[in-house]
């Protein structure tokens, strides 16, 4: 699993993931990921657009983080799951949860409006 980090102009934190988030995936990011996802009032991008599977360790880490976030007044949402990662994401009720959109412009104008 690979992960890259940029701070957007507006000071949203974006996060590109790329390739199976599965127990291996999961494991190898964990770290950084909650890193880049700390502090207060926090607002984050997760482009799923390169990941292509999901597995429940995987949703426990986005949940769990998500959840993290929140609590401490941020948000977070996902851009572009694939179709089987989306397909996987409604399965779960994670759409609830965590709201994806498919465009960085419609990600980035819920997240500067909360």
């Amino acid at each position: 699993m690979e992960m890259h980090y940029s701070e957007l102009d507006n000071g949203i934190n974006l996060i590109k993931l790329n390739g199976k988030l599965d127990i291996i995936g999961a494991s190898e990011i964990e770290n950084k990921f909650a890193g880049y996802c700390s502090g207060d009032k926090v607002r984050v991008i997760v482009d799923l657009s390169q990941v292509d599977f999901l597995a429940s360790i995987g949703i426990r880490l986005l949940v769990l983080t998500a959840k993290s976030v929140t609590n401490r007044g941020g948000k977070m949402v996902l851009l572009s799951p694939t179709p089987e990662v989306q397909s996987v994401l409604e399965i779960t009720g994670i759409p609830a949860i965590i709201p994806s959109y498919s465009h960085l412009e419609s990600a980035e104008t819920v997240l500067l409006a909360s």
